[in-house]
């Protein structure tokens, strides 16, 4: 196949690249700094600059492919809700260039927003929560919109805190709070969970997802269905020699910032009904052995 895939230059996108490319296919891969553009060539795909800022500048690239994995995302919090929505244009330009035809798009979303009770287990066939109550919903919405209106063939791959022993999702700007305070700190008990799964787990996941696309589908792309923010948190303060305490809800503001809302959600999910579907089986280590290996400087 030629896959198109928009954030190759990223984190999971570029391990999304190598593992395309090293089962045979082809790959478009959008880059939006020219200093990303070599890399990207030498990795063996064809660099295409685009930007997810202006969606039309993909549809070119697009309407080349056999398929879409999108996991372009501007990751600037400040501007979320803008993020969210600027996600939904850009599904909605992909998936008119894919009007008519069986090639699939596989979005990108998190299990964050199965709308499940605090503490069940959120599962593939849970709906998501609306864009409404959590603007990153709009992925969702979009790449069902896109199924309805253009007859896309389109699926969601819905990403937990995923991980090598440099970068860890939310994780990482949780680290950079303690480096800056000086200290690790976690909500009340610290027995909230949040899944996880090792980077070649999830890059296999996309390229499998992609061949045996099947319309409608949810993937869950967990290894570890929850980690404790305790067994997080004093992982990364042994590692980094930072004392790490406790602190109530009314103060999680004041140290989370913006990562307060979700930093005592207690989120588990599981990947059975992935691991059944695609035959899909996360062999990666684990998040705690990564943050065992975390960079000290």
């Amino acid at each position: 196949m030629r896959v198109f895939v928009t954030g190759a230059t990223g984190f999971i996108g570029s391990a999304v690249v190598k593992e395309l490319i090293a089962a045979g296919h082809q790959v478009i891969g959008v880059y939006r700094s020219d200093d990303k553009a070599p890399a990207l060539a030498a990795s063996g795909a064809e660099a295409y600059r685009g930007s997810i800022d202006d969606p039309d500048s993909l549809k070119d690239g697009a309407a080349r492919s056999d398929g879409i994995i999108h996991l372009a995302f501007n990751h600037d919090f400040s501007q979320f809700a803008a993020n969210c929505e600027t996600d939904r244009r850009v599904i909605a330009a992909l998936g008119s260039v894919l009007a008519g035809s069986d090639r699939p798009l596989i979005v990108t979303s998190g299990t964050a927003i199965a709308n499940v009770a605090p503490g069940a287990l959120a599962i593939e066939d849970a709906p998501a929560i609306p864009s409404s109550d959590f603007p990153r919903a709009a992925s969702e919405e979009a790449t069902a919109a896109a199924a309805a209106r253009h007859g896309v063939s389109a699926s969601v791959v819905r990403l937990p805190q995923v991980h090598d022993p440099e970068r860890q999702g939310l994780i990482s700007p949780w680290i950079a709070i303690a480096r800056e305070k000086g200290v690790l700190a976690y909500i009340g008990e610290g027995r909230n969970r949040w899944p996880a799964a090792h980077i070649s787990d999830v890059a296999r996941l996309y390229r499998l997802a992609i061949e045996k696309s099947e319309p409608g589908a949810i993937y869950n792309a967990v290894g570890e269905e929850g980690v404790s923010a305790r067994d997080i948190a004093e992982t990364i303060g042994r590692r980094l020699k930072l004392p790490v305490k406790s602190i109530t809800p009314d103060e999680a503001g004041g140290y989370f910032g913006w990562l307060a809302h979700l930093a005592a959600r207690d989120m588990p999910a599981s990947s059975e009904l992935t691991q059944k579907k695609l035959g899909w089986r996360p062999t990666g280590p684990g998040l705690i052995a990564d943050l065992e290996r975390l960079p000290v400087s």
